[in-house]
């Protein structure tokens, strides 16, 4: 092992060891499923906005995203990125206070499944059960996708095997999030956003010099037809400019509708300690989100004339998508002081990656203990008993996890992509409904939910294979008709009852 491979490594230990001490030091404030779940709702405004991004951005914004612009230029990755800036503005504009108020309001409810039940008074738990299922068949194999990266991350870097990398990842995650619960996982991805935050200016800095400067960049991008267009897309295997039609730049854009049914993203609003401060955490967040989106697309940029100018190999395939660690690597050969940045840059994406499995793994977690066993439990009353169930729980879905990323070879980013359209298909119309249409009933947001989410499959796998103008991404048109679905449905069926539309106009009113 090489002086920067062993001062890399040793930025990552402390990294790690760091984020098991604060799961140890949160596990003592966990007296019940209320504080493991949801940290008692008591979050500040800068850790409630920045551990909710933390945990939306994932390893995509410091792997993904660059690489899709190394690659293609920046209409794909841009446009993704106006659609995502936008979704996460408006979530916290119009989302993030009513939903912390009815939940609250909704019989303390701690879970999104948990909500639904509540809101509509469904008392057989249909909603929360279904909703719970929906939770667990997407978010597994999401939590997988992190577990995967980490371990290719690892094996990448210091020539070890992959399993191996895989499974020493998957406990560092599950530790601290089964020891600290909801606090610990979002106090850690609150110090992971700052990590990303370091990681990505450290590299666009040192990208920048070694490229030749902002005008070598322009200059060697603006050579290849349609790369710094927002209409135009450079295709990699003709050389030449590919169209990116309207119909493709909304379906691209729509990435941002998913932000309204992440059930991870909603758990921060739901757990502020003080609603008059989300508007603080609102500026703060989109603020972080705009800047990091922005300059992981122009990373993928500055990559491309670093491999043109030979500082670089040239990238190809899903390699483009090691463009940052390609960097950090270059950068590691400057010195001790360089290969300790490097290995901070290298803990960014560790971080980017494990700031949203922590989440992933609670959600799915509560939904199975708390929302699948706890509609079937009587008694209620046993806190060290939910509390056990929660955190064995969390460890069978992290084994299970592990399971399906054993393979070096599984995609990473196209699960994320689907597990992304199928949270926002099959929740967001619900909670945008739930929160503010009066008239929806049980029977809509069930309709809703069921359609949204089925209809993610259906498009995925049947209708986009077709091409042409069905090639667009399955999120859209499955929002599209969960909405169609919960309006239609609660127009047909009876309106709710009057003790529930009393309480939405209760919340309606709170100033």
């Amino acid at each position: 092992m090489t002086s920067a491979q062993i001062c890399i490594m040793i930025a990552i230990i402390v990294y790690l060891i760091g984020m098991i001490y604060i799961g140890f030091r949160c596990s003592k404030k966990n007296n019940s499923t209320d504080d493991f779940y949801l940290g008692g709702r008591k979050l500040g405004p800068f850790v409630t906005a920045m551990s909710a991004e933390a945990s939306d951005m994932s390893s995509w914004l410091l792997m993904g995203l660059p690489g899709v612009a190394y690659l293609t230029g920046i209409s794909d990755a841009g446009w993704t990125a106006i659609g995502l800036a936008a979704g996460t503005y408006i979530n916290w504009l119009i989302v993030a206070k009513r939903i912390r108020r009815y939940t609250h309001t909704c019989n303390n409810s701690i879970t999104i499944p948990s909500f639904f039940s509540n809101r509509y008074r469904d008392e057989k738990k249909m909603l929360q059960v279904i909703a719970a299922i929906f939770i667990v068949i997407f978010f597994i194999p999401y939590t997988a996708s992190g577990f995967a990266a980490c371990g290719k991350l690892f094996s990448s870097l210091f020539g070890v095997k992959y399993l191996t990398a895989m499974i020493i990842s998957a406990i560092v995650i599950v530790a601290y999030t089964t020891l600290g619960g909801f606090l610990a996982a979002s106090t850690t991805d609150f110090i992971q956003s700052i990590i990303m935050s370091v990681a990505l200016i450290v590299v666009l800095i040192f990208g920048v010099e070694t490229a030749g400067g902002i005008g070598a960049v322009i200059h060697n991008a603006s050579e290849l037809p349609g790369y710094l267009s927002m209409t135009l897309s450079y295709d990699v295997n003709t050389g030449k400019a590919a169209p990116y039609s309207a119909l493709t730049i909304v379906s691209t854009a729509a990435w941002g509708l998913g932000y309204f049914g992440m059930p991870h993203i909603l758990l921060r609003f739901m757990a502020i300690e003080d609603e008059k401060k989300l508007k603080l955490s609102r500026r703060v967040a989109t603020i972080w989100v705009v800047i990091s989106l922005f300059v992981a697309v122009f990373i993928g940029v500055i990559g491309y004339t670093m491999s043109k100018v030979g500082a670089l190999e040239m990238l190809t395939g899903s390699n483009s998508e090691t463009i940052i660690v390609k960097i950090s690597a270059l950068l590691s050969q400057h010195g001790v002081i360089f290969a300790l940045l490097a290995g901070v840059i290298l803990a960014g994406i560790l971080a980017s990656t494990m700031s949203t499995s922590d989440s992933q793994l609670l959600a799915a977690s509560s939904a199975v203990s708390s929302d699948i066993l706890g509609a079937f439990r009587k008694d209620s009353s046993n806190k060290n008993g939910s509390m056990a169930a929660a955190r064995i729980t969390l460890l069978v879905i992290s084994v299970v996890a592990a399971f399906i990323a054993r393979n070096p070879d599984s995609s990473v980013f196209a699960i994320v992509s689907f597990a992304w359209a199928g949270f926002g298909a099959a929740f967001g119309p619900v909670v945008l409904f739930s929160l503010f249409w009066k008239r929806t009933n049980k029977w809509g947001a069930l309709a809703g939910m069921v359609c949204g989410g089925s209809m993610v499959f259906i498009w995925k796998y049947l209708i986009r294979p077709l091409g042409g103008i069905w090639n667009i991404y399955e999120l859209l048109p499955a929002f599209l008709i969960a909405c169609a679905a919960i309006v239609i449905v609660s127009l047909l069926t009876p309106k709710p009852s009057k003790e529930i539309e009393e309480e939405f106009d209760r919340v309606a009113q709170m100033k």
